[in-house]
């Protein structure tokens, strides 16, 4: 195999991966709506019934997008990576907690950051090559 067939193949590997998390969540989201639901509202993200599909589309398409490597692919990974750090503010606040919560919270956290990183790497290599800065 040439260094450039294993240089796509990466690539390729490497965006399913990332987009399987989020089409996972939307999948688990449409399963579970009405908790997913109670959660959002219990973090005070209202309204659910405009943010929960919202969330559920971004999810869907940006992840099916992500992974089928689609026209404007770096936009959703951008757009992916916005969200997965918006959500770290309503759902892993660790600076509120203490103890053990605290430290779980903490990586999950940054967890999050290493996902919305990885995102913005691959919206860099996805970004149309005529357009990138010399």
């Amino acid at each position: 195999m040439t260094d450039t067939r294993l240089i796509a193949l990466g690539r390729h590997i490497g965006r399913v991966g990332l987009a399987s998390l989020f089409l996972l969540g939307g999948i688990n989201k449409i399963a579970s709506f009405a908790a997913t639901a109670e959660r959002m509202e219990s973090v005070g993200l209202v309204p659910v019934i405009v943010l929960l599909p919202a969330t559920i589309a971004l999810e869907l398409i940006g992840g099916a997008m992500l992974a089928l490597k689609a026209q404007f692919a770096w936009i959703a990974a951008l757009l992916l990576a916005v969200f997965t750090l918006a959500t770290n503010l309503y759902f892993h606040a660790f600076w509120t907690l203490e103890g053990e919560l605290r430290a779980l919270e903490l990586s999950l956290f940054f967890k999050n950051v290493a996902i919305a990183g990885a995102l913005v790497f691959a919206a860099s290599v996805l970004f149309p090559s005529d357009q990138k800065a010399a």
